[in-house]
């Protein structure tokens, strides 16, 4: 542990936002989640922009392996992946039989993917964008913490592709191929496909295998592109995501040891069509966003994580949720131009129209239901939006943004349950900045908010089906900063949210008649949360071979007492899945035009892992390295992750015994384990 303090220490430095070519100055990051792509130092908001370099020297496959370099950020398993993620300690931990409505969405280049995290592999990847705080305006009730966008490569019209091929410790490998070219004078394309595959970190004793909570991933993509001239350019993107994961997690000693004889499993299958269409008219810009996809995710775990015969107070249970979504999308967006923008041309407008519908299917399987459970959720979104932004003198801006959705909501059961309802949703934002001699200061007010629902499980009382909305007020102030002379870049954000009947997760326990505990989730609103903090991003490229950086957050979040299903009081604390710091520390460094070195250092403080119950996360400082060997095109990479092989957690659950051995009769803490140290090496050809 003292050599993990002392590089710590000496590496409080990490680059979250920079491009990090080697021997090249710190460059400006364009985000392209607003309406136009801006410079990220322009928008007036908390942003962070994780470059294709930092994936690559992390040799992060997917967006778990990469989401600790930004800060005010957590992100929870209970699953093969880490695909609930909260911003400034707000987001979703879980998904089991209840629809779910998230906070944080997650945006594939265009087209809307929130709730399916478990897709966001990182092949091909341009760069992944961070928004923190509210962002209604863009994409409605699904960021209201805010909103991840992952932006993959485009089409080109000359000849480029890169291979990639690794191998590390427990059976792990990955091979990938990427390739785009034009077609014809008008077409030009670009495909990727990537597979990755490995063991895991458990060993099951009881089955005697190694790849229980193993991954299988697959993924691929297709993109068209179509421009006849300047003012029309068309985009088809086509994209699979095929996983067959494993779900192993949890032993009864808190070990990498599991005694399974049904393990789980945590699948899904992704296929996806998106359109996006440019016209470049005489006095308007005209742009068409329209997508689909189909998605199936199967989700399982042996409830008892041990087999028949285990111990004579031992019970058998699986649990197994199936899930068939489909969803449709219509974007319709009017921008102004150089003739259409008002007041003289000082003030450029957004006017949009959209339409989203979800048809969700799940089928429950569990070992203890009277029979399999089946649920329809059918959510239809329709909104209408508009964005200004005035330049109201050379150095000063006004922004504005405001939606009005009409979220509806259809649920069914076989249960008996057929009910419906629907709410409007007004949210937006207001932001004045200031800019001169490449600082920017800014003041930001923004109202995100979240859709109401429906707890299914009917064996909660009727006072607890039912769940409201959720506001989000964002009160931030910030500036943006660069330092030319020293190569040097700063991004500080204060922020004050006041959330308003703050959905939290809640669970009640009942027993079974052999002594064993049965579990109700669901969600549950406390009168008030107060979400407050700091984010601070320092790049400095100190010379032409060496570049540090800092990222590092502070977060106070509470939530107001409220009561549990059991009845319960829990009194007012810090919210789950809010750590007090995050800090993600980062050094890059040429020692020849051939070989460099990186080390990143990611800590955080404890935190809660639910709001209802006292198990904690210890704080974790973790350390990732690697050596690149660059020769011509090609490059050769040896990496550690998690060098001093820190324990740390990714999920956890407390308040009940799930071990027969003591008759169930002693509360105890159960946790789904980070990944321990593993060394590999990649290689890479790009032309």
């Amino acid at each position: 542990m003292k050599y993990t303090t002392t590089l710590f220490a000496a590496a409080l430095v990490a680059q979250s936002s920079v491009s990090i070519a080697q021997n090249e100055p710190i460059e400006r990051v364009v985000v392209t989640s607003d309406f136009r792509a801006a410079s990220i130092d322009d928008i007036p908001s908390s942003i962070s922009v994780i470059s294709t370099g930092q994936i690559e020297q992390r040799d992060a496959q997917h967006l778990q392996d990469i989401l600790n370099l930004a800060a005010n950020l957590n992100f929870s398993t209970g699953a093969s992946r880490g695909r609930f993620v909260q911003i400034r300690g707000i987001g979703e931990r879980s998904q089991f039989a209840e629809p779910i409505n998230p906070s944080v969405a997650f945006i594939v280049d265009e087209l809307d993917f929130s709730g399916t995290l478990g897709m966001a592999t990182l092949f091909d990847a341009e760069q992944i964008e961070i928004l923190r705080g509210p962002v209604a305006t863009e994409f409605g009730a699904g960021a209201m913490a805010g909103a991840i966008k992952l932006k993959t490569a485009e089409p080109t019209s000359s000849a480029a592709g890169r291979f990639e091929a690794g191998w590390a410790q427990y059976n792990t490998y990955d091979v990938g191929a990427a390739y785009g070219n034009g077609i014809s004078e008008n077409w030009s394309f670009r495909a990727a496909l990537h597979q990755q595959r490995s063991d895991g970190f458990i060993r099951n004793t009881f089955l005697e295998r190694d790849d229980t909570n193993g991954i299988d991933e697959l993924t691929g993509r297709l993109k068209l592109r179509y421009q006849p001239h300047a003012r029309y350019t068309m985009d088809i993107n086509l994209q699979l995501f095929d996983s067959d994961n494993g779900y192993d997690a949890f032993s009864l000693d808190n070990d990498r040891n599991t005694r399974s004889d049904e393990p789980g499993f945590d699948r899904q299958q992704t296929r996806s069509v998106s359109l996006k269409s440019v016209s470049n008219l005489e006095n308007i810009d005209l742009e068409v966003i329209a997508g689909g996809s189909r998605t199936e995710l199967e989700y399982g775990y042996d409830e008892d994580w041990t087999y028949e015969g285990f111990h004579p107070f031992g019970y058998t249970s699986t649990d197994v949720y199936l899930r068939d979504r489909d969803q449709q999308s219509l974007d319709l967006r009017f921008l102004s131009n150089d003739k259409s923008a008002l007041l003289s041309g000082a003030t450029d407008w957004t006017l949009g129209l959209y339409y989203q519908s979800i048809d969700e299917d799940l089928l429950r399987q569990y070992t203890f239901a009277e029979g399999d459970y089946q649920y329809r959720y059918e959510p239809t979104s329709i909104a209408a939006y508009l964005n200004t932004d005035s330049r109201l003198s050379e150095h000063l801006r006004l922004a504005m943004g405001v939606r009005v959705e009409r979220f509806e909501q259809a649920f069914s059961d076989n249960a008996g349950i057929d009910t419906r309802f629907d709410d409007t949703y007004v949210g937006g934002k207001l932001s004045l900045s200031y800019t001169e001699v490449q600082r920017t200061w800014y003041a930001t007010i923004a109202r995100g908010y979240k859709a109401g629902g429906f707890n299914q499980d009917n064996r909660l009382l009727n006072d607890d089906r039912f769940f409201q909305a959720e506001y989000n007020w964002n009160y931030e102030l910030g500036v943006k900063a660069r330092f030319p002379t020293h190569d040097a870049g700063l991004r500080v954000a204060m922020f004050y949210m006041d959330r308003d009947d703050s959905q939290v997760s809640s669970f009640a326990v009942q027993q079974r008649e052999d002594g064993s505990a049965s579990f109700i989730d669901f969600i549950t609103n406390t009168d008030v949360g107060i979400n407050k903090g700091v984010e601070v991003e320092f790049s400095w490229q100190v010379n032409d071979n060496w570049l540090l950086g800092v990222n590092a957050g502070w977060l106070d979040a509470k939530n107001a007492a409220y009561d549990l299903g059991d009845g319960t009081r829990v009194d007012a604390r810090q919210q789950a899945q809010a750590p007090r710091y995050t800090i993600s520390a980062y050094s890059h460094l040429a020692l020849t035009d051939w070989l460099s070195w990186s080390v990143n250092i990611d800590g955080k403080d404890n935190y809660y892992f639910s709001d209802g119950h006292d198990e904690q996360a210890p704080s974790s400082v973790l350390v990732h390295s690697s050596v690149a060997i660059d020769w011509q095109e090609w490059q050769w990479r040896i990496w550690v992750r998690n060098v001093f092989n820190e324990e740390y957690f990714t999920r956890g659950f407390g308040g009940f015994s799930n071990d027969p051995r003591d008759e169930y009769a002693f509360a105890e803490p159960y946790y789904q384990l980070g990944d321990p140290r593993q060394v590999g090496v990649s290689l890479q050809y790009q032309f």
